[in-house]
């Protein structure tokens, strides 16, 4: 197959999306690459060959109390959501687990446009370091 039947293959099916449900999930994410931008920070890891549901991208989100009261944390991970909504299933990785942090006051004042091209710059600055040797597993 050609590169650009490849691609477009993917377009049309993208990996499935599944949301980061356990604290471990999230843990293993934080020891793993690390990418911040103005409104966000990303973290992302490539899972294991030995972890199930290789062709999955995985997503959590998490704020904070310096982004504000509940309310405004509700309304950040709702921000963050909607963009991942719209940048995952384009820039996003099967077999990777991702987690997007708020940052405070940041991620509610930024302009949404800018929030998606934030997580577009901080996936790509990801992925580009994936040379990286693969974490070890500290429960070892």
């Amino acid at each position: 197959m050609t590169g650009a039947a490849e691609a477009g293959s993917e377009a049309v099916n993208p990996p499935r999306i599944e949301t980061l449900k356990r604290r471990r999930e999230f843990l293993a994410a934080a020891r793993a690459l690390r990418a911040a931008a103005p409104s966000l920070i990303l973290q992302g890891r490539r899972r294991g060959a030995q972890e199930p549901d290789g062709g999955l991208i995985r997503i959590g989100y998490t704020c904070s109390k310096k982004v504000g009261d509940s309310p405004t944390r509700n309304r950040a991970k709702r921000r963050l959501r909607a963009a991942a909504a719209r940048v995952l299933p384009l820039l996003g990785r099967g077999g990777w687990d991702y987690v997007l942090i708020g940052r405070s006051e940041a991620t509610n004042a930024r302009v949404f446009a800018d929030l998606v091209a934030d997580m577009e710059g901080a996936l790509a600055r990801v992925h580009r370091t994936t040379h990286r040797a693969p974490e070890r597993d500290a429960s070892r």
